[in-house]
């Protein structure tokens, strides 16, 4: 096993977080390719992990903070780690000590970009992204927004500590109609199935149900929601992981929809 720097060849595999072979992932759009078109002049890093046989097995993705949906100074964050979990494909690399490899080279790489400290996101459920992993590989517990925990390793003792910028507003009902409203960065491809199928699933309603996109990749809009990525139907937050199917939106959409009779 190798670790390398994302090269051309490998790019629409990374847009599909490694999982070519997911009818899915398809569903995602072109929002990631997008997004990453438009970072990776800001400092964007992607690393990968190669097998013997030179396929993709993991992967770890980090940028400066500014981009992130925290707030902190001279540091980067990292967004995703990710080896290849599942039978289908190259088929299931994890609990191999890929993951720790991907972060000692993405740390390595960022220490050599002269900033003073590394910021992540996990979970403080036992699945993808968990906190407690990220601890055990020396980061700390900083902030916490519900099951989002933020953590931190700093380069320099001195340097603030940063923080989530959390949910400021939610979005508006709009008299006589259902809204649903989709918030999306672009960097997640799970997400961004979800931006999608709520997309469609609105669509299936006519005049009666609005749709709404906002991008947050704009900082300012960001700020102005404190919403990264998210979903909403009439101003009511919907769980987005695992991303919930096209089915479900649709029987959400129509609940809401007979409410206005």
């Amino acid at each position: 096993m190798k670790i390398v720097d994302l090269e051309e060849k490998y790019n629409q595999l990374y847009f599909m977080c490694l999982e070519d072979w997911s009818d899915e992932m398809k569903e995602a759009g072109d929002h990631k390719e997008k997004w990453y078109h438009k970072m990776k002049d800001k400092g964007l890093g992607v690393k990968l992990a190669l097998n013997d046989n030179e396929d993709v097995v993991g992967m770890i993705q980090y940028l400066p903070i500014e981009f992130s949906p925290a707030e902190g100074t001279q540091a980067y964050f990292i967004s995703c780690i990710w080896v290849h979990g599942y039978e289908e494909g190259v088929g299931n690399f994890q609990k191999k000590g890929i993951g720790k490899e991907l972060l000692k080279a993405a740390e390595q790489d960022i220490k050599n970009r002269e900033v003073s400290g590394i910021a992540a996101w996990g979970l403080s459920l036992p699945f993808w992204m968990k906190a407690s992993w990220f601890k055990k590989q020396g980061y700390e517990k900083v902030d916490k927004d519900g099951v989002a925990v933020l953590l931190w390793k700093p380069f320099n003792k001195e340097i603030k500590i940063p923080n989530w910028i959390k949910l400021k507003k939610k979005p508006k009902k709009n008299p006589g109609k259902v809204t649903v409203t989709a918030f999306s960065n672009g960097w997640c491809p799970a997400q961004n199935i979800v931006f999608e199928r709520a997309k469609r699933a609105a669509s299936e309603f006519g005049n009666t149900v609005i749709f709404q996109g906002i991008d947050t990749f704009n900082r300012d809009t960001f700020k102005e929601w404190g919403i990264y990525d998210g979903l909403f139907i009439d101003g009511k937050e919907i769980r987005t992981g695992p991303p919930p199917t096209y089915e479900d939106l649709v029987k959400k959409i129509k609940k809401r929809v007979k409410k206005l009779k």
